[in-house]
This record gives structure tokens, sequence and C-alpha cells, in this order.
């Protein structure tokens, strides 16, 4: 059978294409009423299905025999191709995409809140290695007023961080709320622990910023307290913040995940921050095209895996 390489949606658009479902029953039944039965209709609609077919074709299509109904050479003719055609639709309404992520080769685009990402593409990266060599992941940082225009478009299949669903064409799920911690190098600052709100208040400070406020994305958090700490220095990277920290007598205060998991490495001291200082929550967020796409509902897991095991994980 030949393949048709365009469709005429406005011709089929005047033909229900439900009378083809109705003509491969009489061509099987080859009785209206067993027909009927068959597609659980009553027998008036299917002699009207019968007659809008007779019309439509031109053809009486059946014709009595007796007891039964035998098709003309039109119908037999047209039998095959209608058959293989309903089959064909069938099997495409009912298939389910295959997915094996041992075999996946595709690259993931995934945008981070900056601090998410240290937290998230090591670990990340090392499970896909084991699991799904042939996945690859393109990560970058992404602004909150940026990633909805980028899910929108293509550029990212995921972000994770503090974003939320802006419209119905995005789905979101929940992961943790943040908490903060503070950090500094004892030898260099020496404060005593956990520390006081004066002493927070008068060490100088360093922050991680990507705008042209010294306090970053705390300072809406420090403008619902009404205080404003003495920031003397300000980077656009954690790691840049956290070395700067360990070389000077500054301190920082950042997300108590990343405090946990890279203060060590920096020889530097944890503490409690002395005044409720509230950011938003992560998530992940990702377009409603790509809910149900079997790589994408995989790697969500994956990332929720680790991000919610980095509680208990960390040092």
């Amino acid at each position: 059978m030949q393949i048709m390489t365009s469709i005429d949606h406005f011709d089929l658009r005047s033909f229900d294409l439900n009378l083809l479902v109705a003509f491969d029953a009489l061509m099987q039944e080859r009785s209206v009423t067993r027909a009927a039965a068959r597609l659980k209709v009553g027998q008036p609609a299917m002699s009207h299905s019968l007659s809008t077919l007779r019309v439509l074709l031109q053809d009486e299509l059946f014709v009595r025999v007796g007891p039964v109904m035998q098709p003309t050479a039109r119908a037999g003719a047209l039998w095959h191709p209608v058959r293989a055609a309903l089959a064909q639709m069938q099997a495409a309404l009912h298939a389910r995409p295959r997915f094996d992520p041992a075999v996946e080769d595709r690259t993931l685009r995934l945008g981070f809140s900056s601090e998410v990402e240290l937290l998230l593409l090591p670990r990340l990266t090392a499970a896909l290695r084991q699991s799904a060599p042939g996945m690859r992941l393109l990560c970058r940082t992404a602004e909150r007023a940026e990633i909805h225009r980028m899910l929108d478009d293509g550029t990212l299949d995921l972000a994770v961080g503090c974003f939320d669903a802006a419209a119905q064409r995005h789905r979101s799920r929940l992961l943790f709320e943040q908490s903060l911690s503070c950090v500094f190098n004892a030898d260099r600052l020496p404060l005593t622990t956990p520390i006081s709100l004066a002493d927070y208040l008068a060490a100088p400070h360093a922050m991680v910023t990507r705008t042209d406020s010294l306090q970053g994305c705390l300072e809406a958090a420090f403008a619902d307290i009404g205080e404003t700490p003495n920031v003397v220095a300000a980077g656009a990277e954690f790691l840049s913040v956290l070395a700067t920290v360990a070389c000077s007598p500054v301190i920082t205060t950042i997300p108590t995940r990343m405090a946990r998991l890279y203060g060590p490495r920096f020889g530097l001291t944890l503490s409690p921050p002395p005044l409720t200082l509230r950011v938003p929550a992560v998530s992940m967020v990702w377009s409603a095209q790509l809910d149900q796409d079997a790589a994408s509902s995989w790697i969500r897991k994956q990332v929720a895996g680790i991000l919610l095991a980095t509680e208990t994980d960390i040092p």
C-alpha cells in the first residue's frame, strides 16, 4: 500500500472517521444487527451509518444474499486498506515510548540556581556515568526571570532552584525548604559560636550576588527584618565567596546544605545565624510538554533523589 505524503485535512473533515469503524464491523459480521452489537450501538444507528457510507462512497457496499450481507467489489477493495489504517491508528494510540537509560543517547539541558548546581551536578554526573552513560548534561545558571521563557523555547529541559511554575503550561515539584548558615575562618575572624546578633552585624560580610546589590539574594530577607549587614565583598559564585572567606577576616551567610558540604573543605566554621532570614524554597520546574516524556520523568526522579538525600548524606 502506498503511503500518502500529504493529507487533505479538509477532505477528511467532511468524512466522519467513525464510519470506517462501522464499515469494518459490517465487513466482519456481514449483519447490521451483529455489527451494532459489536460496537455497542443501536441497530438504527448502524443502519444510518451504512446509509451514509453508501451515499459518500457512491456504492451499495453490501447486498443481501439470503441471510447474510455480501460485500460488493468496492467494499472488498476498501476493506484491507481501511483495516490496516484502523490497526495502525489503534497501535499509535496505545503505544508507550520505551525508555532504557542504559542505551539512551541524548543531551539534557538543565538550568540551576548556582548553589543547587554545586549540590547536584557532581552527584548527578556520577549517577549518570553508572546507569546512563549515553546521557549528557548541559548545565547553566538561570535567573528566576528567565527560566519560564527558556523552558518554553526548549533552551532548558528542567530548571532546579528557587523557581516556581508561572503558568499552566509549566509543572513543578517542591523539593525542600531552605535554611541558612553562617560560615567563617575562625583563625582569621575569631567569633564565638553560636554567633551573637551584635557580632554578626558588626562583622564584615562577603555575599553572593548576581545583581548590583551587595546583599544579593539576601537583600529582601534583610529588608524584612530591618537590618543591613556590613558587606565588604560580593561575588557571583559560591566557591569564590567561600575561598574569600577562607583567606579573609569576613563572614558569609549561605544555604545550609552548601555550608555543610563545602565549608569543611575550606577549613571553615559553621554557625546558625542569630536572626531569622527567609529565603525561597528549592523546586523543580519543567514544561508541560515534557511531563510525560520518559527520559524527562526519569531525570526528574534522579534529581529529586539526589537533592533530598543531601539532607542526610552531608556530614
